[in-house]
């Protein structure tokens, strides 16, 4: 999810006196996990339910007897949608804070501005969010879905229930572009033809003109990885022109953040995403997750894609613990690499060890009445989009974000 955060969600400047976000204080001896994520100003749509799910699954793992022997200790702070405090409180959290394990960022650029330094202060990092792929890096684990996971599963689902030619809407940054980019791949490969593509930055909000376009090339599939809250108006004016019962509607970004719940049940129902995670999927490990959001936090409207990701981040980190019976950076990582796998809301989330990120189910899945109706998993999704471009087996010290060519 890189992109310009100036302009996502036409949020103002964000101040720059540091908020710590809701820490769990423990006396004693702890194991220090550190958080940096937006609560506040004009990402926290996606930070407070990333920060909340973060305390559920500290939550859980001390309920659960801790990790050797202790309990988990959250230090977490918010960084106001402020870029420059994420390296402000990466630092902190290195030097002063001295925590064990890093859990944050929101966007590729909040990622950037702090991995180098858990790199080099060799603080194991864990970023929990979608996002276009590439990042080779030993001392990272990624738990979000990647293009290829979601985009090849969606494609031949949304051309299988519309036709062969496709039209794709696209915001114009690193995301937008690349998806795109697989959009295009994936259906020429399925047999079918890209008739029109077009890119809008991100405060753009008018698409009367576009939609004219669109009508006169006649496609049988519009697919929109559109982001942000300008382009959420492209939805309600696809809507109101009457195009949505006319020509099928698919995206791979509606939703993540609950958008669909920001849109009525008019502007939404029928289109097509792929996911790891719907509050709909009925499996034990969703219910009870569910239950126990409920019960901490009153109801479990904010649940949300990226949500999930980082409760399912944190227990992994936790069975890599586990697993390796030390809180040693270099004994977690290979206990990782060993393919641990965990049971989360959304689905098994096995750790790929030549890439760090995580194989995952993939769910395709129709927007309903403001929630997304499962209508097929694919399990254990490999990032193969990432897997192209970096082996941490065979390069261990690399430290790239690649950008894949196709």
């Amino acid at each position: 999810m890189k992109l310009n955060r100036r302009k996502f969600l036409a949020t103002t400047a964000a101040v720059a006196a540091a908020v710590a976000v809701p820490s769990i204080s423990l006396a004693g001896d702890t194991i220090k996990l550190g958080s940096v994520l937006d609560t506040s100003g004009g990402f926290d749509a996606y930070g407070k339910p990333m920060n909340m799910a973060l305390q559920l699954a500290v939550e859980k793992i001390n309920a659960d007897g801790g990790l050797l022997g202790k309990q988990v200790e959250v230090i977490g702070y918010d960084t106001q949608s402020d870029m420059a405090l994420y390296t402000q409180y990466a630092q902190q959290l290195v030097r002063q804070d001295k925590v064990d394990v890093v859990h944050g960022g929101i966007l590729s650029a909040s990622r950037e501005a702090i991995r180098q330094t858990m790199r080099k202060s060799k603080t194991l990092y864990f970023y929990n969010v979608l996002y276009e792929g590439g990042v080779c890096d030993r001392n990272i684990f990624i738990n979000g879905v990647t293009p290829a996971q979601q985009v090849e599963a969606l494609v031949p689902y949304a051309m299988g229930k519309s036709g062969k030619k496709v039209y794709i809407l696209a915001a114009d940054y690193n995301y937008g572009q690349i998806t795109a980019e697989w959009i295009k791949k994936y259906v020429a490969e399925n047999g079918g033809e890209t008739v029109g593509l077009d890119f809008f930055p991100l405060d753009v909000s008018d698409f009367g003109s576009t939609i004219a376009k669109i009508q006169s090339v006649g496609p049988d599939l519009v697919i929109a990885p559109l982001v942000g809250a300008a382009h959420l108006s492209f939805f309600r004016q696809w809507a109101a022109s009457g195009m949505k019962d006319k020509i099928a509607l698919a995206s791979t970004t509606m939703g993540v953040g609950n958008e669909h719940k920001v849109l009525n049940a008019a502007e939404t129902d029928g289109i097509m995403v792929a996911y790891n995670y719907s509050q709909d999927i009925d499996s034990p490990a969703n219910n009870a997750f569910k239950a126990n959001w409920e019960a901490a936090f009153g109801d479990s409207n904010s649940i949300h894609e990226i949500a999930v990701s980082n409760y399912q981040g944190v227990l992994t980190w936790a069975e890599g613990v586990r697993a390796a019976g030390s809180l040693d950076r270099d004994a977690v990582i290979a206990a990782l690499e060993t393919g641990i796998s965990i049971d989360g809301p959304g689905g098994k989330v096995t750790v790929d060890p030549k890439t760090h990120h995580a194989v995952l189910d993939v769910h395709l899945m129709e927007m309903e009445n403001q929630g997304m109706r499962v209508v097929k998993t694919l399990s254990q999704r490999q990032p193969i989009d990432t897997q192209a471009v970096c082996d941490l087996a065979a390069n261990p010290n690399d430290n790239t974000q690649y950008e894949i060519k196709f």
